[in-house]
């Protein structure tokens, strides 16, 4: 997805160059689980701040993660169902939607009104989200957020999508996805074997990419997302 992103950064570079200078522009990138999201937007703030800093412009971009709104795992332990909550920790239930609009709202505040502003991130290795681990300031004009639920259609996702001036989906086959999800889990550990794969993949990850596809407001770009070699199944 290399050329996706270097043209999509051309085009932010651009529409910048539009936008009231007291403004940002706010860039929100979804997708299945195993669609790309993280890399893509790597990928597309790279290339952002590149274009912008050969122009000689002093603005950047900066990116977040939507999984630093995870309901801690505390939380989920106070819900009428916590081996439930536990199991699914990843559907839009699971995150705090009101406390992402918040942040999402924040950002549509003029520059001069609002000098600093943070969000979370999540901690892989505590499980949990670090919170204000991103600091986003005024040259901080275009800002990448990218996730599972950035563009859905309902509740407080809905508000906060609308506020976004670009909403990129990457679209991925569901079997592909589902491939690239077994082969992944083994790897990186999160499964010892891929009949264990199979089934988190089964139970989590394809009812959360069915859902998102199901209740999504309409992109202003749709993105084909390449097959990453490393998540193809032997």
């Amino acid at each position: 997805m290399d050329q996706a992103a270097t043209t999509l950064a051309q085009h932010l570079v651009d529409k910048l160059q539009k936008t009231p200078s007291n403004d940002r522009l706010l860039v929100g990138i979804c997708g299945i689980p195993a669609s790309g999201k993280s890399v893509f937007s790597d990928l597309l703030q790279r290339y952002t701040n590149e274009l912008l800093e050969k122009s000689g412009q002093q603005s950047r971009a900066v990116l977040v993660g939507l999984d630093g709104w995870h309901l801690t795992r505390a939380q989920l332990d106070q819900f009428p169902d916590p081996k439930l909550a536990h199991s699914r920790r990843g559907i839009h239930w699971t995150f705090d939607g009101p406390a992402y609009l918040a942040f999402v709202k924040s950002l549509r505040t003029p520059l001069d009104a609002s000098p600093v502003i943070t969000a979370p991130s999540f901690d892989h290795a505590v499980k949990d989200p670090t919170p204000d681990a991103v600091t986003i300031r005024p040259h901080h004009r275009i800002v990448i957020i990218e996730g599972l639920y950035t563009c859905l259609s309902i509740d407080h996702w809905a508000e906060a999508g609308r506020l976004l001036d670009e909403r990129c989906y990457l679209r991925l086959d569901i079997e592909e996805a589902r491939q690239r999800l077994v082969k992944r889990h083994v790897l990186t550990g999160i499964t010892q074997t891929l009949d264990d794969a199979h089934l988190r993949a089964e139970q989590n990850d394809m009812p959360n990419g069915t859902f998102i596809i199901e209740n999504m407001l309409e992109p202003t770009r749709i993105i084909d997302s390449v097959e990453d070699p490393a998540f193809k199944l032997a």
